[in-house]
């Protein structure tokens, strides 16, 4: 490379890189791994394109590319996602958070509570976010890994929720109590329809967190039949599902006796999150 060699002609090359390996959204991958390699947010490369390409910066722009072909997903090269507008520390124990999880954010701040339950908490992302956005509230996230449970703590530390705790639980084994919101999104993928997942998530991303093993129901059944009894009097009950499974995931929530199910869709209007909350 030259001195003449700008960021601009850094950010053609490497989207030409990864569409020639067939990664989706090549331009837009290529900057966010050039941004994060350059130390700055991705909106800055805009005014900074005609600036020379740092030399010093080039082996670490082709290791982030070379991660990228092999279809690791960008967060977990650059480390972080951002989820309602927060930072989370990812990793390839954690799933990713979503844009269709603050679904079930919104839905939860629609309404008052006070101590929250997180089945399977992951990054902590539902409820680090809940917590952030209702200050006094308080908060339990279970996960069955513990590294997942690290990640979690660490996103706590830095971003401030001091009002959160984590603990290693198979959904409600092991926790006592009531909660005014039981929150989860859990494994719902099916086995048959693991093999068709990008490979970002298939290869990348804890099988244990995505899929049940059988047909994609088993953490609701888990969760209908623990929810009863571990959510307060009008307490909530809020699960982020696959868009086939809200008629499944509500019958079950009946079954259990919970009332006022219903159904919300994602911003792409598909079936997203099932409500329900016990009785008074």
């Amino acid at each position: 490379m030259t001195a003449r060699f700008t960021l601009a002609d850094a950010l053609r090359a490497g989207a030409r890189d990864l569409a020639s390996g067939g990664v989706p959204d090549p331009s837009r991958d290529a900057r966010r791994l050039l941004a994060h390699v350059l130390g700055m947010p991705p909106e800055r490369l805009t005014t900074k394109l005609r600036e020379p390409f740092p030399l010093a910066a080039g082996a670490a722009f082709d290791a982030a590319l070379c991660r990228r072909l092999s279809r690791e997903p960008v967060s977990q090269i650059t480390g972080r996602r951002l989820f309602w507008g927060r930072p989370f520390r990812v990793t390839r124990d954690t799933l990713d958070p979503r844009p269709e999880t603050e679904t079930l954010i919104a839905a939860a701040l629609e309404a008052p509570f006070a101590e929250v339950l997180d089945l399977g908490t992951g990054t902590g992302a539902i409820l680090l976010t809940l917590l952030l956005e209702r200050p006094g509230a308080t908060g339990l996230g279970t996960d069955l890994s513990e590294a997942a449970l690290a990640v979690a703590r660490g996103n706590a530390a830095r971003l401030g929720a001091r009002d959160a705790t984590f603990l290693r639980a198979d959904w409600f084994d092991g926790i006592d109590g009531r909660f005014d919101l039981i929150a989860s999104n859990p494994p719902y993928i099916a086995a048959g329809e693991m093999a068709g997942l990008e490979p970002e998530v298939r290869l990348w991303e804890p099988a244990m967190a995505l899929t049940d093993g059988g047909d994609g129901l088993a953490a609701y059944r888990a969760i209908a039949a623990g929810a009863p009894a571990h959510l307060a009097p009008g307490g909530r009950l809020m699960v982020e599902i696959g868009p086939t499974q809200a008629a499944a995931v509500a019958g079950l929530f009946r079954e259990a006796g919970l009332a006022g199910v219903e159904v919300r869709a994602d911003l792409d209007g598909r079936d997203r999150v099932v409500i329900a909350r016990a009785p008074d």
